[in-house]
């Protein structure tokens, strides 16, 4: 991966109507352009390594952000989220966990596997396009930290 992300968030969401809240909560924004999806754990494992389908860099960009529910087929969340701490290409990459689960051993695996945020999917929409607002913000920061230029000032104790 490239000193410099892109702009793009992976959303891996196997339930199609919370695809379709997510976009809704992102709509009216240009975020909405930059929002890639993956259906179970392991297309989201070859959306990060660009095999198959999501070879082509131009249109499946590596994710500035990552938002990963934890029941998934083919591949649950948590073996995911522990296959892309194990990439040194990717193991800083945040995460933000949205899923039903509120199960403690699942919030306490998360943290030890190093992720950004835990939220239970909220289950008014209203409450979730805030939530997916709060989350467009967070993006948009972890974005314009990684685009801007780095600092040449020099600092000493003078």
């Amino acid at each position: 991966m490239s000193a410099k992300k892109s702009q793009s968030l992976l959303l891996v969401e196997d339930d199609s109507n919370d695809v379709v809240f997510f976009r809704r909560g992102l709509k009216g924004s240009d975020l909405l352009t930059h929002l890639r999806v993956a259906e179970d754990g392991q297309e989201a494992v070859a959306y990060m390594e660009g095999t198959g389908r999501f070879e082509n860099r131009t249109d499946h960009p590596l994710p500035a952000l990552i938002i990963l529910d934890l029941k998934l087929p083919k591949k649950p969340g948590l073996e995911f989220l522990e296959w892309l701490r194990k990439d040194s290409r990717f193991k800083d990459t945040p995460v933000i966990i949205l899923t039903s689960s509120k199960e403690p051993r699942d919030l306490l695996r998360a943290q030890e596997l190093g992720v950004t945020a835990y939220h239970v999917k909220p289950v008014v929409f209203k409450d979730l396009c805030e939530l997916v607002h709060s989350f467009a913000e967070y993006w948009i920061q972890i974005t314009q930290v990684s685009q801007s230029p780095p600092s040449t000032e020099v600092r000493t104790n003078a």
